[in-house]
């Protein structure tokens, strides 16, 4: 953000990799690979995912689609909605930082989150780093401490997703098995799961993995991912133990009840995903509304710039589950990710705006000016 925080960014991370390199840093060419791997693999990503959403639609149809029949009005309902989420979210992590003995101002933890993924839709994943940066630097607590309460807070979101995943096998099983049996990567799917080969491979694979664990036990790698396990399990469980956990749950379901409602009110926005809140069968467009967000939430996991790609294309195969076309499909995802997006510009620029106006160090030179 500041010429400051980004030097405190720069230094964390050169810190890391010269503790993983056992104090000394890394050569050069491994640092190059990792900046390869952390930046430029998630924008080839992008790349090649948009060009394949792209290959199964018509650009200008898809784009008069947008301009002539969305409603936008309900985009930026979604756009207020998910401010709202962003706000949830810091909420939450201010009960995990107090429980720490940290006590940031509540702004202050807001624009962290802005920030984080503002600076996403440039450089995937760097905004979690960026926002546990600001705080401990504008904290002076430990970076490794408030790392630790940001991974607890990835891995619930973890566990959200994977309970939302078996709630939508539940309640759209029907519609799911069609889709799998009608595409012909459902197909695949099917074949691949039923073939006994699958599962002897993913058994192989397990034991292989356990006994690298267990005979190299010794070696200073299995004892980093051993290291970095156990810390990610006492961060999650920290969770149990601590002060307000019952709002933590609250903050939770709140978050996640947001990124849902965001996009069922996007699905007002164009007649033919508004039909399928007009379908008493299904559940008023509810249940093709979980599917589309579940699986979406899912192709997040994909390292890309903003979720652009796999976030659209989970969206279309979902809408595709209930009938509508590739075509409309895409316009909607497009026109959805597109108001998020902005949405988050501007948010993004409002942090840099508040960070730069309530630096410390900028107002004690002002106090020392007025001397």
């Amino acid at each position: 953000m500041d010429m400051k925080e980004d030097n405190i960014a720069g230094e964390s991370l050169k810190e890391s990799a010269e503790e993983l390199e056992g104090g000394r840093k890394a050569p050069l060419w491994k640092r190059l690979m990792g900046l390869a791997l952390r930046y430029l693999v998630p924008l080839l990503l992008t790349v090649a995912l948009v060009w394949y959403m792209f290959q199964k639609v018509d650009f200008s149809d898809m784009m008069d689609i947008i301009r002539h029949g969305a409603n936008y009005y309900w985009i930026l309902c979604a756009m207020g909605i998910s401010v709202l989420s962003h706000v949830c979210r810091a909420a939450r992590w201010r009960l995990q930082l107090k429980a720490l003995g940290i006590k940031p101002p509540f702004m202050a933890l807001c624009c962290s989150i802005f920030g984080c993924y503002a600076l996403n839709l440039v450089f995937p994943r760097l905004g979690e780093v960026w926002r546990c940066t600001y705080i401990s630097n504008r904290q002076k607590a430990p970076f490794t401490t408030v790392l630790g309460s940001m991974v607890a807070d990835r891995l619930a979101d973890t566990v959200m997703v994977g309970l939302l995943t078996v709630l939508t096998f539940v309640v759209a099983t029907r519609a799911i098995n069609d889709f799998l049996v009608k595409y012909p990567i459902g197909k695949d799917l099917v074949e691949l799961v039923s073939n006994p080969m699958f599962w002897i491979v993913i058994g192989a694979g397990v034991l292989i993995v356990w006994c690298m664990f267990y005979f190299l036990r010794h070696t200073s790698v299995i004892k980093k991912v051993r290291e970095w396990t156990g810390q990610l399990w006492q961060g999650f469980t920290a969770v149990l133990h601590m002060e307000g956990r019952g709002m933590f749950l609250v903050y939770t379901l709140a978050i996640w009840s947001c990124y849902f409602i965001q996009l069922y009110v996007a699905f007002y926005a164009f007649s033919f995903t508004a039909a399928l809140c007009h379908e008493q069968g299904l559940a008023w467009g509810l249940v093709p509304c979980l599917v589309a967000f579940v699986l979406s939430s899912i192709g997040m996991a994909v390292p890309s710039n903003g979720g652009l790609g796999p976030w659209n294309i989970a969206v279309m195969f979902g809408l595709a589950v209930y009938g509508i076309s590739d075509q409309d499909g895409t316009a909607f995802s497009m026109l959805q990710w597109s108001g998020q997006t902005v949405m988050l510009i501007i948010l993004g620029i409002y942090t840099m705006i508040y960070i730069s106006l309530s630096n410390p160090s900028r107002k004690k030179g002002n106090a020392e000016a007025h001397v």
